[in-house]
């Protein structure tokens, strides 16, 4: 009897656990609704000033570019993107407009659905684990909107500004779908957001043992060819200067998640003198 007893609390709990995730991801998708709610209102912003802006010559780093370019004579002026964005189908424009406001709102709400999550994990953790996980959420968000922005004003223009002008004949006028081009902007952003996550992933991997810094040091030169391989992927330019743009950060990121796996393999050691 009292082993249905305990058999029936056990069953309880991992239901109450269940019923608190339920309610973390509730909030949080009624926090991520509402800011797409307030997105899909201000469509002309969205949509003139945020996802169409890197086709036009005055884009932010189309002009930073000519500056520098014309500073340093480095002949890094874009030129005009000669391209037109045209809808295909009767429900384009309409569809299209509810994705982007989504995706607003799951970029804008991503630092509170880690925050939610953090609050669901937090109970299960000790004091010790606690004190050096402190942080995660703000360095979480930090990294994936630092990606979503650099995805934004880098690989982005770049990507456009080469394909959007390629040409095998004068003859041939560039008229792009709706969809291809709003597709192009978003997995851009969103998966250099995806891949500025390095950190985070090294801090857990090293935490569970599964990756030391020795390991990360001694395949540096093949992590490197690995990045100058996503840069080439992400980037469809195939000029150099745009893939380094892309594989410099990449590399700075590995550097930094090596000494993150360092201190956190460092951390664990003194813990376990002392204890």
């Amino acid at each position: 009897m009292s082993l249905l007893g305990k058999e029936s609390s056990g069953e309880m709990s991992f239901l109450d656990h269940l019923e608190a995730l339920r309610w973390h991801i509730v909030r949080s998708a009624i926090f991520i609704v509402a800011i797409a709610i307030v997105a899909f209102m201000n469509k002309e912003f969205i949509f003139d000033g945020i996802i169409m802006a890197p086709k036009n010559s005055d884009f932010l780093t189309y002009r930073l570019l000519c500056e520098l370019s014309t500073r340093y004579d480095m002949g890094m002026c874009l030129d005009k993107v000669d391209f037109f964005v045209v809808n295909l189908n009767i429900s384009g424009q309409f569809t299209t407009h509810m994705w982007i406001a989504f995706m607003t709102g799951f970029i804008l709400g991503f630092p509170y659905l880690v925050w939610e999550l953090w609050r669901f994990i937090r109970p299960a953790l000790s004091e010790k684990e606690i004190k050096v996980s402190r942080g995660v959420v703000f360095f979480t968000s930090l990294l994936f909107l630092s990606g979503v922005l650099f995805g934004y004003y880098i690989i982005t223009p770049l990507s456009i500004n080469f394909l959007g002008n390629y040409k095998v004949s004068a003859e041939i006028a560039n008229s792009i779908s709706m969809d291809s081009y709003i597709n192009t902007v978003t997995v851009l952003s969103m998966s250099t957001g995806i891949i500025f996550e390095l950190p985070m992933v090294v801090y857990f991997l090293s935490k569970l043992g599964i990756l030391r810094p020795e390991f990360m040091r001694k395949y540096r030169k093949h992590a490197m060819v690995f990045n100058l391989i996503i840069a080439a992927l992400i980037t469809p330019s195939p000029d150099v200067t745009s893939q380094l743009l892309v594989a410099i950060p990449l590399f700075i990121l590995y550097e930094i998640s090596i000494y993150v796996s360092k201190a956190v393999v460092s951390k664990k050691r003194r813990l376990e003198e002392t204890s």
